[in-house]
C-alpha cells in the first residue's frame, strides 16, 4: 500500500516534529483561515493530534472585512471538520485602532485566538511557512529592526505554535491538491497596498532571479541562526540583569563592565518590565549612553511619559517633574 502525497507527508512530518520538542500542550488549536497553508495544517494537526491523544479544535477568525466574510469563515470551519478536527468555531472580530487596517486586523485575530483558549496551557498553532518567514527578514531588513527582527517567528512563542516554518507555500498548496480542497484565495493577498504582498509578488522573484534561486530558503537559514544568537545573548543578559537590578533600578557599576550589546539587552529588559512600551534602538543607545557615556548628562525622555535618568551609581526610572 502506498503511502500519502509527499506534500501531505511533509506537512505531517512538519507537525509531528514541532509538537515532539514542544511537548504535549493542554489544548490543541489550529488558527484557520481557508487558505491552503492552514487547511494544510488543520489535516496535518487533525491526523497527528488524533494519534497522540488530542482533541483539535479549529479556530476560524471573521474580519468581517470583505462582503461575503461570513459565508467564507463558515466554509473554512466546514472544511477544516472534514480534513478531520474534532471541532471548528468562528470567532468574529472588530477591527478598529490606529496602524492601519493591516496592524488593526492582525491585533484583533490575535486577542481573539487568545482568547478563545482561554488561561490554559493550550497551543494555537498558525500557518506561517518558510516563505512568510523569509517576507519578515526582508520587512524587518527594509525597516533596519535589528538581529530580534531579523530572527523573524519564533517556532514555538507560546500560546503560538508554528511548525510549519521549514515547509514552503508551494508544498500546502500541493497537500491541499491532494487532500481534494480547494482553498480561499484572501484578495488582500494579491493587494499591493500592502507592503508585505509587493515583497512576495514583486521583490522575492527579483531576488530569485538575480540570485539564482534558493532566497527564501536562505533568509529562512539566517533567520533561524540569528534567533540562536539572540536566545543566547538573552540568556547572558537575563544573568547581569539579576547582578544588576536592585529593585530600584540597575546598578551602573554591574552593567559597566559589560559588552555594549548585552548591556542594551539588560536595559531593554529592564525598561519593558517597568513598563515602558514602543521603545525603538534609539531610545536604548541613549539609555545606554547613561552608562557608556556618561558626562553628566540629563535623563532620556521615554514612551509613556517617563524619564531614565542617572544618579549615585544607578539607573532608574522617575515621571518628569511639571514645568506648570
Amino acid at each position: 500500500m502506498s503511502g500519502p502525497d509527499p506534500a501531505i507527508a511533509a506537512v505531517r512530518t512538519a507537525v509531528r516534529e514541532f509538537l515532539a520538542v514542544s511537548g504535549k500542550p493542554g489544548e490543541l488549536c489550529v488558527a484557520v483561515s481557508g487558505g491552503a497553508d492552514s487547511l494544510a495544517l488543520a489535516e496535518a494537526a487533525a491526523f497527528t493530534g488524533t494519534r497522540a491523544g488530542l482533541k483539535v479544535r479549529a479556530l476560524v477568525v471573521d474580519h468581517g472585512l470583505q462582503a461575503g466574510s461570513a459565508e467564507t469563515a463558515a466554509r473554512a470551519a466546514s472544511t477544516a471538520r472534514e480534513l478531520g478536527v474534532h471541532t471548528a468555531e468562528v470567532l468574529k472580530v472588530r477591527v478598529e485602532g490606529a496602524g492601519g487596517p493591516e496592524a488593526a486586523a492582525r491585533r484583533a485575530r490575535y486577542g481573539a485566538l487568545r482568547s478563545a483558549l482561554g488561561g490554559g496551557h493550550g497551543l494555537v498553532l498558525l500557518g506561517h511557512t518558510l516563505d512568510d518567514q523569509a517576507e519578515t527578514v526582508l520587512l524587518g531588513l527594509g525597516r533596519g529592526s535589528g538581529p530580534r527582527s531579523l530572527a523573524g517567528m519564533r517556532p514555538h512563542d507560546p500560546p503560538w505554535g508554528r511548525p510549519l516554518l521549514g515547509v514552503t507555500r508551494a508544498i500546502t498548496r500541493q497537500a491541499c491538491r491532494a487532500l481534494g480542497v480547494d482553498p480561499w484565495q484572501d484578495p488582500h493577498n494579491e493587494d499591493p497596498r500592502f507592503t508585505r504582498v509587493r515583497l512576495r509578488t514583486e521583490v522575492l522573484p527579483l531576488l530569485e532571479d538575480v540570485l539564482s534561486g534558493g532566497v527564501a530558503a536562505s533568509l529562512a537559514r539566517t533567520a533561524a541562526q540569528l534567533r540562536e544568537d539572540t536566545e543566547a545573548l538573552d540568556t547572558l543578559a537575563g544573568e547581569v540583569h539579576l547582578r544588576a537590578f536592585t529593585g530600584e533600578g540597575l546598578d551602573v557599576a554591574v552593567l559597566a563592565t559589560e559588552p555594549p550589546a548585552l548591556r542594551r539587552r539588560v536595559l531593554r529588559r529592564w525598561l519593558l518590565d517597568s513598563g515602558v512600551r514602543e521603545l525603538t534602538d534609539a531610545h536604548l543607545r541613549s539609555v545606554d549612553a547613561l552608562v557608556g557615556n556618561w558626562r553628566g548628562q540629563g535623563g532620556v525622555w521615554l514612551p509613556g511619559d517617563l524619564v531614565a535618568a542617572r544618579a549615585h551609581g544607578r539607573l532608574f526610572l522617575e515621571a518628569p517633574q511639571s514645568t506648570t
